[in-house]
């Protein structure tokens, strides 16, 4: 598989996230379909450095974020959980 530039640090320290943040399903749901973090910075308006902090479970999305997100996931067919 591909990961569109994605290092296996990044995808282990996503696979070893929590599951409950919502930054870290989006990256699940990013890495699994080679949607590269620089897609999905240029969409969010953010930068790439965001986005590893998303996926790994460092940083929350803001709230201001949180709809487009479950939207993507939500039309991706990606069972959510958020709090």
């Amino acid at each position: 598989m591909d990961h569109r530039g994605y290092s296996t640090r990044i995808i282990d320290a996503n696979d070893r996230a929590s599951a409950d943040s919502l930054g870290v399903q989006l990256g699940r749901y990013c890495i699994s379909r080679d949607i590269s973090a620089i897609e999905v910075a240029e969409y969010f308006g953010v930068s790439k450095m965001t986005i590893y902090k998303w996926f790994t479970g460092q940083s929350t999305p803001r709230q201001s974020y949180r709809d487009r997100i479950v939207a993507m996931l939500n039309v991706g067919g990606v069972a959510i959980k958020h709090n």
